[in-house]
């Protein structure tokens, strides 16, 4: 039976943590996300997990060790946000390439500069071709469900990838909502125990970590990696199917919601969905037919199934919480285009970055992207393409 309880998103992931009893946390703190290692500590000095929790003094240096541990068998976890993220550039390519599924519960945060300590998706958006799996969540409720299932999906034998399980920092972070939890023993029994075909301490086959890729098979692994990525799409559904009939809430790739019939729509990230979802209810209420894709996984990107759902819409604003500095629009954008690239009949299509550093997005502003739409729908004209919205000069 599901326990309600009152968290923020830090403390349902620590939780999750908790009940699943990792053998090593390696921290460093970094705002938005100390709160997890702080929780976690406690729960180590209350002899609650007998997780082996090392303090490091690095970003870089909580990942190596989460590296050092998964390759000796170990299942590991971390916690980091904004430039922790960035300084573990370098680790993160190597967990990836290893096949190390360590997974890292990042609270996003705008990158320095200048500098700001507020959520938007610079920080895990600069990663995003790292090879780590990303999942993002809209709620509280949602970061749990989604940790819950990270070690599943990174551990699976076709995948073998890191996974990053992504929050919005402050905003699903810090703030408390009503959750559900559930017990440790059913979790436990969910999750499971790591048992990886391989690992440094196993006597009888000996391997290495991490060689040197020269050019006769550097190809080959990343291929490989690439595959495995490919793969993790099955396995992301099979395991929430999972988690569905385990405990009673479904998740997907993406979620629909009011797409049905939608002429005009909205593709969105986290916890501004909940926002965007308040304005679809406004305006059909009046009679505006409007929808939205929310992107609960964007690494594998759902790319086929944003494509389908979009196939009867007249325009799309693909709302982008990060800047891609591109010259031409943010990464969702960039993403969602790709893959709407050969359909044969296709919305008009704009990109509009919003909400960097924490710039408050509203049920107002979110129906006057809708409002723009439906002008795109009457007229079929775009404007301009790639613009930002909620800047003061504007």
């Amino acid at each position: 039976m599901s326990i309600r309880e009152r968290l923020s998103g830090n403390e349902a992931i620590a939780t999750a943590m908790r009940q699943i009893n990792p053998d090593v946390f390696a921290m460093f703190p970094i705002t938005p996300s100390t709160e997890i290692p702080q929780y976690f500590a406690q729960y180590v000095a209350d002899g609650k997990v007998d997780t082996e929790f090392i303090c490091v003094e690095s970003e870089h240096s909580s990942l190596s060790a989460c590296l050092g541990a998964e390759a000796a068998g170990c299942r590991a976890v971390t916690a980091t946000s904004s430039a922790g993220l960035s300084y573990m550039n370098e680790v993160l390519y190597v967990a990836a390439s290893s096949r190390l599924p360590v997974v890292l519960a990042v609270a996003c945060r705008a990158l320095t500069g200048p500098i700001n300590i507020n959520h938007d998706y610079s920080d895990s958006m600069a990663e995003r071709d790292s090879g780590f799996i990303q999942i993002y969540a809209e709620n509280n409720q949602e970061v749990y469900d989604n940790y819950l299932q990270a070690h599943r999906i990174a551990e699976h034998p076709d995948v073998r990838l890191p996974l990053m399980i992504c929050e919005d920092g402050f905003i699903t972070s810090h703030a408390i909502e009503n959750i559900e939890l559930e017990e440790d023993e059913k979790v436990k029994k969910f999750v499971g125990e790591y048992n990886p075909e391989n690992y440094l301490l196993k006597e009888e086959n000996p391997l290495a970590v991490g060689p040197y890729g020269i050019s006769a098979y550097y190809m080959e692994a990343r291929v490989a990696q690439a595959h495995a990525m490919m793969n993790a799409k099955k396995v992301i559904l099979d395991v929430a199917a999972d988690f569905e009939k385990t405990f009673g809430r479904k998740y997907g790739l993406i979620e629909e919601y009011k797409m049905d019939d939608a002429e005009i729509a909205m593709v969105i990230m986290g916890s501004s969905a909940g926002t965007a979802k308040a304005a679809v209810d406004k305006l059909r209420a009046s009679g505006v037919k409007a929808g939205l894709i929310k992107v609960r996984v964007f690494r594998p990107f759902p790319g086929e199934e944003i494509a389908a759902s979009l196939s009867k819409c007249k325009a799309v604003a693909v709302m982008d919480k990060s800047e891609g500095f591109s010259g031409c629009g943010g990464p969702l954008f960039a993403e969602t285009c790709g893959a709407c690239i050969n359909m044969k009949e296709k919305p008009l299509m704009v990109d509009i970055v919003f909400g960097l550093g924490g710039r408050d997005f509203t049920v107002e502003s979110a129906i006057s992207v809708y409002d723009r739409l439906a002008e795109i729908a009457k007229t079929g004209e775009c404007g301009e393409i790639y613009t930002h919205m909620g800047q003061r000069e504007r």
